[in-house]
C-alpha cells in the first residue's frame, strides 16, 4: 500500500534517484547496518534468530558489493533501498526488520561521515608520501642555487632545497586540516531517526564504538541535517589542490626551453598529435587545472546548504557527487604529484647560471650601505641608481668602476666587489627560516621530523 495514487513520473525518477552515484556508500551502509542489527538484538528489539539471519545476509551483500556481483534492480532508488531489497531477497521477511529504529535520514548521514573519515585518512597518507618525496628531493639538491621570484621576475637567489621545502610546509598544514576533518566525523548520527529520535530504547554508544565513532551526536535535529564535515573535507581538499596547482604551475614554467630548470620524466609527459618534437608536462598542467574543479565543489555545496531549513531536505542529496568527485580528483592529483616529482630531473648549470645574475644581489648591496649607517630608503635609491647605470651600459654590477661607485655613494668600496663574487650573497640570508645553507640544513631536519 502506498500513500500515492500514481507512480512517479519517469523524468522525476531520473532527477530523484541517486543510485547512479550513491552506490559508493554501499560498503559503509552494510557496516553500519550490521552494527545496528547487533544493537537491536542486544537491546531485545529484535530476536537473536532475526539478528543471525540479518548478519548472514548482510555479509553476503558485502561480498556481492565487493566482487561486483551485486544485482542492482530497476526500482532501486538509492543504495539504502537497494541493500534492504537485496537483503530481503536473501533472508526473507526478517530483512524488513533491519530498518527498525532508524531512518534513511540518519542512515545516509552516517554513511557520509564514514566515507569522509575514510577519505580523510586516505588524503593524510598520500599527503605524507608526497611530503616525504619533496623532503628527499630537497636533500638531493641541498646546495643547488636558483633564482627566487616575485612577480615572476628574478628577485633574490635561493637554494632549490629551500624552494622545495616551501611546499613541504604547505603539505604539513594540509595534513593538519585533514586530521581535523577526520575528527569532525567523530559523532555518530545513527539513532537520530528521521529528525526527532526513535521510539525504542536503543544503545547508540554501542553502535558508535563498533563503527569507530568517538561518541554520538547530541541533538537528533543536528544529526540528520549536519554536513559540516563534508564542507570541512571539501575546504581542506580545495586548499590542498591549490597548493598542488601552484607546484604544477612552477613545473610547467621550469620545464620550458626559456627556463630550462627541470624536465619531467617521459612517464609523466605527453607528446603532440602534430609536432613530433614536443614533450609536454601534462601531469603538471593538470595539477594546475584540477584545483578550481575542487574549489567549485566546495562553493556549490555552500550554495546548497546556505539557506536550507532544518532538518532533512532532498537538497542534501547534492552533497554526494561534489564529495565523491573531489575525493577522486584530489587523490589522483596527490598520486600524480608524487610520481612526477620522484622522477623529475633538475638542470644544475641552468639553475646556477640564472642564480648568478648579479642584479639579484641588489638588496645585499643596499644592506651593506645600511650597515655603514645609511638609512635603508636612501640605500635603496643608491642601489637603484647603480642598477640603472649597469643596465644602460649593458654591463654587470661588478663591471662598474670604483669611480662609478663613488658617484653614487662614498660608502661603497672594495667590499662591494667581494659581495658580488659568485654565490656570496646567497649565503648572507642567515635569519631563521632563511636560505643560507646552515639554515636550510636546520629546516630540512625539522621537515624530516614533521613528515614522519
Amino acid at each position: 500500500m502506498s500513500r500515492f495514487a500514481e507512480p512517479p513520473d519517469a523524468a522525476f525518477r531520473r532527477l530523484n534517484d541517486s543510485i547512479g552515484f550513491d552506490w559508493r556508500l554501499g560498503p559503509y551502509d552494510v557496516d553500519q547496518s550490521r552494527a545496528h542489527a547487533a544493537m537491536l538484538a542486544a537491546q531485545g528489539i529484535i530476536s537473536d534468530d532475526d539478528h543471525g539471519a540479518l548478519d548472514r545476509g548482510l555479509q553476503q551483500v558485502q561480498r556481492e558489493l565487493s566482487d561486483g556481483s551485486f544485482p542492482f534492480a530497476e526500482g532501486d532508488e538509492d543504495v539504502h533501498m537497494a541493500v534492504e531489497r537485496r537483503l530481503t531477497e536473501i533472508v526473507g521477511p526478517a530483512g524488513g526488520r533491519l530498518h527498525t529504529a532508524r531512518s534513511r535520514n540518519d542512515q545516509v548521514a552516517t554513511d557520509m561521515a564514514m566515507f569522509v573519515r575514510a577519505h580523510a585518512h586516505a588524503a593524510l597518507e598520500r599527503i605524507s608520501r608526497l611530503a616525504s618525496t619533496l623532503v628527499a628531493l630537497a636533500a638531493d639538491h641541498l646546495d643547488w642555487p636558483m633564482p627566487g621570484y616575485t612577480h615572476l621576475q628574478r628577485a633574490q637567489p635561493v637554494y632549490v632545497s629551500h624552494h622545495l621545502l616551501a611546499y613541504v610546509w604547505m603539505l604539513v598544514r594540509d595534513r593538519d586540516r585533514f586530521a581535523h576533518v577526520a575528527e569532525a566525523t567523530g559523532k555518530l548520527p545513527l539513532g537520530a531517526g528521521a529528525l526527532a529520535g526513535v521510539n525504542f530504547d536503543t544503545d547508540r554508544s554501542r553502535v558508535a564504538a563498533e563503527l569507530g565513532f568517538s561518541g554520538v551526536a547530541e541533538n537528533s535535529i543536528d544529526a540528520v541535517s549536519n554536513r559540516d564535515f563534508v564542507l570541512d573535507y571539501l575546504s581542506a581538499a580545495a586548499t590542498c589542490a591549490t597548493h598542488l596547482s601552484r607546484l604544477g604551475a612552477e613545473i610547467v614554467l621550469w620545464s620550458t626551453e626559456e627556463f630550462g630548470f627541470c624536465e619531467v620524466s617521459d612517464a609523466w609527459a605527453s607528446g603532440s598529435s602534430i609536432m613530433p618534437q614536443k614533450k609536454n608536462p601534462d601531469a603538471a598542467e593538470l595539477l594546475r587545472a584540477k584545483a578550481p574543479r575542487i574549489v567549485a565543489h566546495l562553493v556549490a555545496l555552500h550554495g546548497v546548504l546556505h539557506g536550507l531549513p532544518l532538518t532533512y531536505n532532498k537538497d542534501l542529496q547534492e552533497d554526494k557527487e561534489h564529495l565523491f568527485d573531489a575525493a577522486d580528483t584530489l587523490e589522483a592529483c596527490l598520486a600524480a604529484a608524487e610520481g612526477m616529482l620522484s622522477s623529475i630531473t633538475f638542470h644544475r648549470q641552468r639553475l646556477a647560471d640564472a642564480a648568478s645574475d648579479q642584479l639579484l644581489a641588489a638588496t645585499d648591496v643596499a644592506d651593506l650601505l645600511v650597515r655603514r649607517g645609511l638609512p635603508f630608503r636612501a640605500a635603496h635609491g643608491v642601489v637603484a641608481g647603480l642598477v640603472r647605470q649597469a643596465i644602460d651600459r649593458g654591463v654587470s654590477l661588478s663591471e662598474l668602476t670604483p669611480e662609478d661607485l663613488a658617484e653614487h655613494s662614498p660608502l661603497l668600496d672594495d667590499e662591494f666587489y667581494r659581495l658580488l663574487e659568485d654565490g656570496a650573497w646567497l649565503e648572507t640570508k642567515v635569519s631563521e627560516g632563511g636560505t643560507s645553507l646552515s639554515r636550510v640544513r636546520e629546516q630540512l631536519q625539522r621537515a624530516r621530523a614533521a613528515v614522519r
